[in-house]
């Protein structure tokens, strides 16, 4: 039996739309998915072709405390992020301490690229919510609540051990903590310094590969915010960009991106 990697087939089901491209560098954000070194994916940039993807960005990792009850409770994101760089903050709730001793322990406490964590985690850090209802109501309120806005962080952008990019979230903390802004401003800063980054990972990867068509898809990308920014840095930077259109760029086309990604690996074999 084949498997696909759950980016894999975000990846393949937008390029199952578009047949005529023949090179691709998909960006595929959302929560989390396994990834093919075992930890949880959810901020890649994917280069290739249908059946054939290299990760060649992604986001500096982070330990998750809690594992899945992150989705849910964005709180625990947010200590996360503040943890791994030092940072103190007040705004977790009253087991703090014990979950905080878990995860420093490493018990139940993955490791993650996630984008989708890294909403989570803005949310909570600007006080929308700590405890969601849903997955992803977190993002929602972040997004509701952004002003107009264009000022973003700069994200350094380093390559790993296994020639990955990796944009570095760390300067953001001090950015959402900052109270001399409105939450709204700082909401906008937020999704345009991701946007930002995105566009970043892109230009370098153009110099290394050349010219690919540049795909959006992923639970993430539902953000109209976010997408629209990176859309329009994108394009102005000469980037041809493809979002899903027929499928919607969530989890429900993962199936048919399982499709696709199989079909590949089956015709490559075949001749």
């Amino acid at each position: 039996m084949q498997t696909v990697l759950h980016h894999h087939a975000h990846a393949g089901a937008l390029a199952g739309e578009y047949p005529e491209v023949k090179h691709w560098l998909v960006f595929t954000w959302d929560g989390v998915g396994y990834g093919a070194d075992g930890s949880l994916w959810g901020g890649e940039a994917l280069h290739g072709t249908p059946g054939h993807w290299r990760r060649a960005a992604s986001f500096r990792p982070f330990h998750l405390p809690g594992g899945e009850r992150a989705g849910r409770e964005p709180w625990r994101s947010a200590a996360a992020l503040c943890w791994e760089s030092g940072i103190s903050w007040q705004g977790a709730v009253a087991d703090i301490d014990l979950v905080r001793e878990a995860w420093t322990k490493r018990i139940n406490a993955p490791a993650t690229s996630a984008v989708g964590r890294l909403f989570d985690a803005a949310s909570a850090l600007l006080g929308l919510i700590e405890t969601a209802s849903f997955e992803g109501q977190g993002p929602m309120l972040l997004e509701a609540i952004c002003a107009s806005e264009t000022t973003s962080v700069s994200l350094p952008l380093t390559t790993d051990g296994e020639g990955v990019l990796r944009s570095d979230w760390a300067p953001l903390l001090p950015y959402l903590l900052d109270e001399q802004r409105s939450v709204g401003k700082r909401a906008a800063g937020f999704h345009t310094s991701l946007a930002q980054a995105l566009l970043d990972q892109a230009m370098v990867l153009r110099e290394l590969h050349g010219a690919f068509v540049v795909g959006l898809v992923g639970g993430v990308f539902q953000n109209r915010v976010l997408t629209e920014r990176a859309v329009t840095l994108l394009q102005a930077n000469g980037f041809d960009v493809r979002l899903a259109d027929v499928l919607p760029c969530n989890d429900a086309g993962i199936s048919f991106g399982q499709v696709i990604e199989v079909a590949h690996r089956v015709e490559v074999h075949l001749s």
